[in-house]
């Protein structure tokens, strides 16, 4: 059985205290009584009261300043005041405060009872809608959550499979969208940005579904017109992506991942910061996975030439400022990142 709800009486009068306390307590509720406003908010503080009925002209404190007083300390008490005929205008002022009810004096217990047990339905009815949107509130967010790995679940099937497709080394597209994620993470990037970074730099290639296999997979040297045509997968991708409004955030990296600093990138020549932040972080992260991996046509060079190759070009194929953030990360952790990303993929593999 529940504990009965806790009540404080405040009054200077002891007979008025009196009544209104053993009415309550007949009524099933467990009565506290306080002599003047400053005594009441005393044992506010010290109890849990889930209602006081009040007195309003009261020496000490009176009871506009004491539910003032209250709602700052214990804004889910309800508080109920009780005034004359002839102070209805502050009884009324004093719900405007905070109370959520008034009584007139003279009262009878009937209508106190009616009064006490509409401002607890009131308080129930608050505390069940409060605790009905944080249920909602942990509901969506498990949802957007569980959303959120699915999304991430299928983007990183797709790119797999994409690189099986043009890429001799397993896990391109998973490194670079981890390495660009943590450079970005050290250049303050937060939120949903962060989340659109890693999407564009595991997408960026998506384009390449457009570019015929002859030219894709051709193992010599393109032509100026094979060329052209393999140029044009940045905006395929930028096209494929269109309308899929989780997406919308990475469709700029994808389209902007062969931009240069300087601006004689592709496709729109952008330069310097007008390039995305994405997209400027990947292109100093794609090189040193390009350099460091193995191709059939070379081994992976060392990770201490793949920095001097990518400091070269500081401020004319790659920002300086990313290139300064990718200074500060040594060897030892991108070796790292890169070894959780073969786990993952050896993880996935297994469960398949």
């Amino acid at each position: 059985m529940p504990d009965p709800v806790h009540i404080l009486v405040v009054d200077d009068e002891q007979a008025v205290r009196e009544v209104l306390s053993e009415g309550l307590n007949d009524s099933g509720y467990r009565c506290d009584t306080a002599r003047d406003g400053a005594e009441a908010l005393g044992k506010v503080r010290a109890n849990g009261f889930e209602l006081v009925v009040s007195d309003i002209d009261m020496p000490e404190m009176d009871g506009i300043r004491l539910v003032q007083e209250i709602k700052k300390i214990r804004p889910d008490i309800e508080v109920i005041m009780v005034t004359g005929v002839l102070d209805v205008e502050t009884a009324i002022q004093s719900m405007r405060l905070g109370a959520s009810d008034y009584l007139t004096k003279p009262f009878n217990l009937a209508e106190v009872r009616i009064t006490v047990e509409r401002a607890l339905e009131k308080q129930r009815l608050i505390r069940e809608n409060r605790e009905y949107q944080r249920n909602l509130e942990a509901r969506v967010e498990e949802r957007t959550r569980e959303l959120s790995l699915s999304y991430r679940t299928t983007l990183e099937a797709l790119a797999t499979a994409l690189d099986t497709r043009d890429s001799e080394t397993m896990g391109h597209s998973l490194r670079v969208a981890a390495y660009t994620v943590e450079i970005a993470r050290r250049m303050a990037v937060v939120e949903p940005e962060l989340t659109d970074i890693y999407r564009g730099a595991l997408l960026h290639d998506v384009g390449k579904i457009g570019i015929p296999d002859a030219i894709l997979r051709k193992p010599g040297k393109l032509t100026p017109e094979e060329w052209i045509e393999m140029r044009r997968h940045p905006e395929i991708g930028y096209r494929i992506l269109q309308g899929i409004n989780f997406l919308e955030g990475a469709r700029q990296i994808v389209l902007s991942h062969q931009e240069r600093y300087d601006g004689t990138g592709y496709p729109r020549a952008l330069k310097g910061k007008a390039i995305p932040l994405g997209a400027r972080i990947f292109s100093v992260v794609d090189t040193l996975d390009a350099m460091t991996s193995d191709r059939c046509y070379r081994k992976a060079l060392d990770y201490k030439d793949a920095r001097e190759e990518i400091l070269k070009y500081r401020g004319t194929q790659f920002d300086p400022d990313v290139v300064d953030v990718f200074l500060t990360i040594s060897r030892e952790e991108w070796q790292s990142i890169q070894q959780h990303v073969l786990q993952g993929i050896a993880s996935r593999g297994a469960g398949s």
